[in-house]
């Protein structure tokens, strides 16, 4: 069995072409896998900010109920009755201990 030039040809370009193969799914692997860390990465922020979105926004829920009190004069004068002493004009305050 003898092997012609062109049967060797053949071959050498074959093994070049699974050499190219073999070195571009690499690289493919190594895109993959590095983008998996990136998003696992990216996940993480990602409910960290959720998560301070959700704390901002009963924040944001609980301060809009202390305004809406703050607008009724009754509340208004409960806290100067309590915190201050305060009292409406002919009012006498009873201390207690």
């Amino acid at each position: 069995m003898t092997v012609t030039p062109a049967a060797t040809g053949a071959r050498r370009r074959l093994k070049l072409l699974l050499f190219v193969l073999i070195l571009f799914m690499s690289w493919a692997a190594y895109v993959l896998i590095s983008q998996y860390g990136q998003i696992s990465d990216r996940s993480g922020q990602l409910s960290e900010a959720n998560q301070k979105l959700a704390e901002a926004q009963a924040k944001n829920e609980q301060l809009k109920q202390q305004v809406a009190r703050l607008n009724d004069d009754e509340y208004i004068g409960q806290i100067a009755r309590k915190e201050y002493g305060l009292g409406l004009p002919g009012e006498v305050p009873i201390k207690t201990k």
